[in-house]
């Protein structure tokens, strides 16, 4: 497979890497998302959800230390729900390393991102976002990443949809992976300050919740 740094080749990992994302409310201020890696370290976090934040449609992907890595926006106006990111805090005049669209203004559809290297790159998500389920593939169709159900080891049980598994292949930004993952939850018509509901990542009508095998 194909590797290469889009935010930060420090999130490129030589070996499968498992991360648990969290959710947090998003009624207050400093909540959003929280992503942990096996050994329950802190990796990234977004805390510019809430009343207080300046500005919903501008988002910060951040290092457990507090470091900024991506900023992503949403473009206006855009009939694909276009989004932008950034390296790093979006400064004005700045231009984009990548974009995420939905691949289609009708019906259901899946999204595309383009990534704007020399040469560009080309990923599309397919699967059901709203269930945790869905796959970022590369242009050769192959599989890079993928959102899961978090499911309890021990209860052999599927924990809620604010708690869900992001694994990454070897060779790819997971920062980059978790910019997409901001995206999506706010396309998804997710977030509740979002109007928009109807416009689902949704590409599969028959995505149901996982089963789990005793």
């Amino acid at each position: 497979m194909k590797s290469g740094a889009v935010v930060d080749e420090g999130y490129i990992y030589n070996e499968e890497k498992h991360l648990t994302v969290l959710k947090t409310s998003l009624f207050f201020a400093g909540d959003g998302f929280s992503a942990y890696d096996c050994s329950g370290q802190l990796v990234f976090r977004v805390d510019t959800y809430g009343p207080d934040s300046r500005d919903r449609t501008e988002l910060v992907l951040m290092d457990a230390a507090g470091k900024c890595l991506l900023t992503v926006r949403k473009k206006r106006p855009s009939l694909h729900h276009r989004w932008e990111g950034y390296l790093g805090e979006r400064m004005e005049g700045e231009k984009p390393i990548f974009s995420v669209r939905r691949s289609s203004i009708i019906g259901r559809s899946g999204v595309t991102v383009e990534v704007y290297h020399t040469p560009s790159e080309e990923y599309h998500i397919e699967g059901c976002f709203a269930q945790r389920s869905c796959t970022i593939y590369n242009a050769d169709k192959q599989s890079v990443a993928e959102i899961r159900r978090k499911v309890d080891a021990s209860s052999k049980t599927v924990l809620g949809k604010d708690v869900f598994s992001l694994t990454l292949n070897p060779g790819f930004d997971g920062a980059f992976a978790m910019g997409l993952i901001l995206v999506l939850d706010q396309i998804d018509g997710d977030d509740p300050f979002l109007n928009d509901h109807d416009n689902r990542v949704d590409v599969d009508p028959t995505c149901v919740e996982p089963t789990i095998s005793p």
